[in-house]
């Protein structure tokens, strides 16, 4: 009787033994994978475009590279960038512009690539969270008050541009008015916002692009291009802007 119960006492503490080496080797197992994915490096990002550099052309900002991705060849541009031949470029964010043209190079490119965050090492997933998005130039929200500017001969006012804007889609206009804002060097151009107190409804502020730069508060005659209804992409669009502009 004695035998068969110390048998008993064996088996049970024989069988919490096995199970408490179970748990400890659980848990072990547990803190290798646990330490192994903290130490794991940083996954590739996605939606990376990585691409080599055939040709170079420089501007006093920007840096226009015609580049190579997989069996396709085409051009991007980025912020000032000592490169060259065989580097590479990788990069995710980027604006398509159509037969843009650059006055520097006094070229047309008929497609070229606006680059944000560009790098010459892939980038991780972790990397591009901090990456801030490029804005673009915010529109004037207001009407300033007290600007009161004449349109000049052979120009026409900024309502009258606004009231029948599918008559000047598409053609060269003269618009005079003052400079209420000014974002210089986005996508290789200068944007300028101008008022000259007139308004059709809520349409009293002109945006345009230029190559030609001025100072907040000028008075300015300008003569370029009406586009409508222009996307430049990441949810920005105008439904009127004066594009090539030419300020005097």
């Amino acid at each position: 009787m004695r035998l068969i119960f110390g048998l008993l006492v064996s088996s049970v503490l024989l069988s919490s033994c096995q199970e408490s080496a179970k748990k400890v080797q659980s848990f072990s197992t547990g803190e290798k994978t646990s330490q192994s994915i903290s130490e794991m490096p940083d996954q590739a990002a996605p939606n990376t475009h990585h691409v080599k550099v055939k040709e170079i052309l420089q501007t006093s900002s920007y840096t226009y590279l015609f580049v190579t991705e997989n069996s396709e060849e085409f051009w991007i541009a980025v912020r000032k960038l000592d490169a060259k031949i065989g580097d590479d470029v990788y990069y995710q964010q980027a604006l398509p512009m159509k037969d843009f043209k650059s006055k520097e190079l006094d070229r047309v490119f008929e497609n070229v690539l606006f680059i944000q965050g560009n790098t010459s090492t892939p980038p991780t997933a972790n990397e591009t969270k901090k990456i801030p998005a490029k804005k673009m130039p915010p529109k004037v929200d207001k009407k300033i008050a007290g600007i009161q500017v004449n349109a000049t001969t052979g120009g026409i006012s900024i309502a009258e541009l606004f009231k029948n804007k599918d008559q000047y889609a598409g053609q060269k206009v003269k618009v005079s008015g003052q400079v209420v804002k000014i974002n210089n060097g986005i996508m290789g151009k200068n944007w300028i916002h101008i008022q000259d107190g007139t308004a059709d409804a809520d349409n009293y502020d002109l945006t345009l692009t230029t190559q030609d730069k001025a100072n907040m508060g000028d008075i300015i005659s300008i003569e370029g291009t009406v586009y409508l209804n222009k996307d430049f992409g990441a949810g920005y669009s105008y439904d009127l802007i004066i594009e090539e502009a030419i300020v005097k």
